[in-house]
């Protein structure tokens, strides 16, 4: 006689899915290449979809048309922020100069306080020093070739990215009657509903992460400015578009921030205005302009949030953590539709009023399901 997996021993269902864990982490691994840009693709068709109605219903345009308009003014968009940071970086490269100046005075000043505080003597020092550099300098061919690699690679993957981009909007009607065909029939209205609630959600977040991106850099720059700090524009641009990374991104920022003032400014007070500024303007985002823009959008607890980024990391590196909050998003919208998953969806939200008001209507829907059976 057959027994129902929900009446099968705790270790049992627990090693069942500790190996489906294990194998679809497996396999999310090794398709890191297929599922990253087609993922990325899939946020981009959401977020350029009522573009794509707009140049169909308003312009009269056909699908594919209005599909390739949509990419190709977001590739302009992407290509247009991409060509002032490469500017930015091409000026910042002229102060190389100062930097390696600025690096030799902080080492012998670094030299001084440590032989006179542990007593090592600076020739000892120098050879440390000379032997560490002789490694990094043996080993420099090795890291331009990795650089040529990474940059190769990161520019086959934004091609791909916009490629299936085009065709997941091109075939967006065709996706969406496979994904709703593919239940049964008594769940296609769960499944549509889902499917809308996700494009709504996804759409609403991206936007509000944009306009997150576009407050941060300016307030970035003007601050930066404001205090005489070289490269105000570059830094705002780069901390805006890390600021994207939850929690880890504004420390990404802080460290290349740091660094490029320290090579490019005289007084060293002004590194300490620097993460002063970035501390504080982080403390706003996240208290006043999250909240208003993007928390509104995706009600998704801290620590779930920070889980999410490590293990983004872990599995697809800088692109995992760029997709780790939206793919969380995706799977709270989807698990507090469905019955069974509905707690799940509790512990991934925010809002504890809210959740405790989903648990309770867990609570009482269970009940009634009991009452029935009897």
């Amino acid at each position: 006689m057959d027994i129902n997996f929900s009446q099968r021993p705790f270790y049992v269902k627990s090693m069942c899915v500790l190996v489906s864990l294990i194998a679809f982490g497996y396999l999310v691994i090794i398709a890191k290449d297929i599922l990253s840009p087609l993922i990325f693709s899939c946020l981009f068709s959401i977020l350029l979809l009522p573009m794509a109605a707009f140049f169909e219903r308003k312009l009269k345009l056909p699908r594919s048309a209005a599909s390739m308009l949509s990419v190709v003014l977001m590739l302009t968009a992407v290509g247009l922020v991409l060509y002032v940071i490469g500017t930015q970086l091409s000026r910042l490269a002229s102060d190389w100069p100062q930097f390696k100046e600025q690096l030799a005075v902080t080492v012998n000043n670094l030299q001084t306080w440590i032989e006179s505080r542990f007593n090592i003597d600076a020739a000892k020092q120098l050879n440390y020093v000379h032997s560490a550099t002789t490694k990094a300098l043996a080993s420099s061919s090795m890291v331009v070739g990795a650089t040529v690699l990474s940059l190769s690679s990161i520019l086959l993957f934004l091609v791909f990215t916009f490629i299936y981009t085009f065709f997941f909007l091109l075939y967006r009607t065709l996706i969406m009657r496979f994904l709703v065909s593919v239940f049964l029939e008594e769940n296609k209205t769960l499944v549509h509903d889902i499917i809308e609630q996700v494009q709504y959600i996804i759409r609403k977040y991206i936007v509000g992460l944009l306009i997150q991106m576009g407050v941060i850099a300016l307030a970035v720059s003007i601050v930066f400015w404001a205090l005489g700090i070289k490269y105000a524009f570059l830094l705002g641009l780069i901390t805006g578009i890390l600021n994207v990374i939850p929690y880890i991104g504004i420390f990404i920022a802080i460290v290349l921030s740091t660094l490029i003032t320290f090579a490019t400014a005289t007084v060293l007070s002004k590194v300490l205005l620097v993460v002063i500024a970035l501390v504080i303007i982080h403390l706003v985002d996240s208290n006043i302009l999250l909240p208003i823009v993007v928390g509104s959008k995706v009600r998704i607890n801290a620590l779930i949030t920070v889980l999410g980024v490590i293990i983004g990391e872990m599995i697809w590196g800088i692109s995992g953590m760029f997709l780790s909050i939206p793919v969380i998003a995706v799977l709270k919208i989807i698990f507090d539709r469905i019955e069974s998953m509905k707690p799940w969806g509790i512990i991934l939200g925010d809002e504890e009023q809210k959740q405790n008001r989903l648990a309770e209507r867990l609570k009482v829907s269970r009940g009634s399901e009991k009452v029935l059976k009897v």
